[in-house]
C-alpha cells in the first residue's frame, strides 16, 4: 500500500546551533500569513519553547491550530508517535496541513531524526523527507564549529545552509566562514538570511533527499581546496600539481589565512570521487556494503551519479549513515561522456581508503 509520491506529506528538518536564529525563522512562519498550511513540530527538550511566549497559553495542549492555517505541536514523547498522531488527525479531517517543518533541538545531530523517515514503515509511506536546512550564525559560527561537533554534523547534513547575522560581521569574516562551510559540505547551497526573513521558497520543496540527476558541488570546493579532485582526466596531473604549488608557494599572506581556517580541525569534511571509467557493479556493491558497515556511523550524507559497466544510463545513489539507496536515472546521451561523480560528507573519513577502494571497483 504505497502512497504515491505526489500525495506524500513533505517534511523539512530545520536545524542549527543554539542562538543561530531558527526560532526567529519559525516565529515568522507561524505568525505570518503566507497562504500555506504548515505543521511545525518543535523538538526542544527544555521547558521553554517558542509557542509559550508567542502563541499558546494552554501548555497542556500538544497540538495547536493557529490563525494563519498553521499547526504547532511539541514533541513531548517520541517523534514517531507525534508524526503518527498528526497523520491520524489529518486523515480524520480534524487537522488540515500540507507540509511539516520539524525543528530539532539546538544540540541535536540531525542524523537520527532523518533516519526516522526511512526506518519506520508507517512514517516512510506517508511522509517524504524533503530537505535538511541548517541555520549558522555568522557572528559566532566559527567558534561554535570549533567547540561543538554537533554543530559540525548539522552543517554536514544540510541540503541548504542559511547564514544569519551577516550584518554583524565584515565581508572578510563572512567569506572565511563561507569557505569553511563549503569545505565541510560542498553540496549545500549557502545563502545569507536576515532576522528570519527567509523566503519560504528557499526552505521548502528543495528535494534534497530525492534521487536526481543533479549533484551540485560548490565549484570553490573543487578549485580551491582539492586541485586533484578538480582536475578531470582530460587535464594532466601536472596541471593539478601546478595549481597546488601556486596556492602553497605564492600569496604567502593569503595562504596563512587559508591555512588557519583549513586547520580548524573540523571533524566533518567532504571529498569528491570522480572517474571516466565505469564501475563493475558487483565489486562496487560489495565495497559500498563494507564501507557502510565500518564507517556508517561517521558517514553523514553521501550522494552520487554513477557510470556503471553494461548500463546505458546513469545510476543515482545516496545515503544517510548506514542506509543507502540507488535507482536508474536518465540514459546517457550521445553528446555526454559517461562519468562518475560522488561526494562523501562525514566525520574523519579516510579519503585514501575510500578512493583506493573505489578505484579498485572500476572495470578493467
Amino acid at each position: 500500500m504505497n502512497t504515491p509520491l505526489a500525495s506524500m506529506v513533505p517534511v523539512t528538518i530545520l536545524t542549527g546551533f543554539l542562538g543561530a536564529g531558527k526560532t526567529t525563522l519559525l516565529k515568522r512562519i507561524l505568525s505570518e500569513y503566507h497562504g500555506r498550511r504548515i505543521a511545525v513540530i518543535e523538538n526542544e527538550f527544555g521547558p521553554e519553547s517558542i509557542d509559550n511566549d508567542l502563541l499558546v497559553q494552554d501548555s497542556d495542549e500538544e497540538i495547536i491550530e493557529l490563525s494563519n492555517g498553521c499547526v504547532c505541536c511539541t514533541v513531548r514523547g517520541d517523534l514517531m508517535r507525534t508524526l503518527n498522531e498528526l497523520r491520524a488527525k489529518r486523515q480524520a479531517g480534524t487537522l488540515n496541513f500540507e507540509r511539516v517543518i520539524l525543528e530539532t533541538t539546538g544540540m541535536a545531530n540531525p542524523g537520527p531524526v532523518c533516519q526516522t523517515f526511512f526506518m519506520d514503515d508507517d512514517i516512510a509511506e506517508y511522509y517524504r523527507l524533503d530537505a535538511v536546512i541548517t541555520v549558522v550564525d555568522a557572528k559566532h559560527g566559527m567558534e561554535t564549529l570549533d567547540a561543538q561537533t554537533e554543530a559540525q554534523k548539522q552543517v554536514g547534513f544540510a541540503d541548504r545552509i542559511l547564514v544569519s547575522k551577516k550584518d554583524l560581521v565584515s565581508d572578510a569574516e563572512y567569506e572565511a566562514l563561507r569557505e569553511r562551510l563549503v569545505r565541510m559540505n560542498p553540496r549545500a547551497a549557502i545563502e545569507p538570511v536576515n532576522f528570519g526573513q527567509a523566503d519560504l521558497k528557499s526552505i521548502i520543496d528543495i528535494s534534497g533527499f530525492n534521487l536526481n540527476s543533479i549533484l551540485d558541488i560548490d565549484p570553490q570546493f573543487l578549485a580551491d581546496e582539492h586541485p586533484d579532485a578538480a582536475h578531470d582526466h582530460e587535464h594532466g596531473h601536472d596541471h593539478g600539481h601546478d595549481h597546488e604549488c601556486d596556492e602553497h608557494c605564492g600569496h604567502d599572506h593569503e595562504h596563512e589565512h587559508h591555512h588557519h581556517h583549513h586547520h580548524h580541525d573540523d571533524e566533518i569534511g567532504a571529498f569528491v570521487f570522480r572517474s571516466n571509467k565505469p564501475f563493475d557493479p558487483a565489486r562496487l556493491e560489495e565495497f559500498l556494503g563494507g564501507v557502510v558497515q565500518v564507517y556508517g556511523p561517521d558517514l553523514l550524507r553521501y550522494k552520487g551519479i554513477l557510470y556503471m559497466k553494461g548500463l546505458n544510463r546513469r545510476m543515482l545513489f545516496q545515503g544517510v549513515h548506514m542506509m543507502m539507496g540507488a535507482e536508474p536515472g536518465k540514459p546517457w546521451t550521445s553528446a555526454e561522456k559517461p562519468s562518475t561523480k560522488m561526494v562523501f560528507i562525514g566525520r574523519k573519513l579516510p579519503q585514501e581508503i575510500f578512493t583506493r577502494g573505489l578505484e579498485q571497483c572500476l572495470a578493467g
